[in-house]
């Protein structure tokens, strides 16, 4: 009874190393950096269009506040925080002063009509299946390198994909 009690340990200690060190080679280690980002992305932008969006999930596994204060991108001259939201039956779309607050133990979405990154000053469009290298700076924490996935809004297909249609 013990020789399938040995294995198993020795099998344990043998992979956990490998785990542990793939989920460092990740960023996965919580202990280190308490912020983690899920499904970061962005949408294509016509030619001609300066500007461009940046979303995603911020979660904040510490026990203090963190800051989002900035971020930058080699893809655009200028990123901000902005923030839409509906006043008097009118959409406005204000930068975020001061940073971006992301409570302890929560979760903060940058969604469309919500907080959003500006990737402001494109010399050129953002085009779908791009990755876009951005780093994001925080108050409280280290900065965090991460790309956007571009993709469209509603996940059609894009719209110069003309397969299937007739003439």
């Amino acid at each position: 009874m013990k020789q399938p009690l040995i294995a198993l340990a020795l099998g344990a200690a043998l992979f956990a190393p490998a785990a542990f060190a793939a989920d460092h080679a990740h960023g996965n280690d919580h202990q280190s950096h308490p912020i983690q980002i899920n499904q970061p992305w962005s949408r294509p932008t016509p030619p001609g269009t300066p500007m461009g969006v940046g979303y995603m999930a911020i979660t904040n596994h510490s026990e203090q506040a963190i800051t989002l204060v900035g971020a930058e991108t080699p893809r655009a001259g200028n990123v901000s925080i902005h923030e839409t939201s509906m006043h008097e039956g009118v959409m406005r779309m204000q930068p975020v002063d001061g940073g971006l607050l992301i409570p302890a133990g929560k979760t903060v979405e940058l969604k469309p009509h919500s907080y959003h990154l500006m990737l402001e000053r494109l010399p050129e469009p953002l085009v779908e299946g791009e990755k876009v290298p951005v780093r994001l700076d925080f108050d409280g924490a280290e900065d965090l390198n991460i790309e956007l996935m571009v993709r469209p809004l509603d996940g059609a297909p894009a719209m110069n994909d003309h397969a299937g249609m007739k003439h």
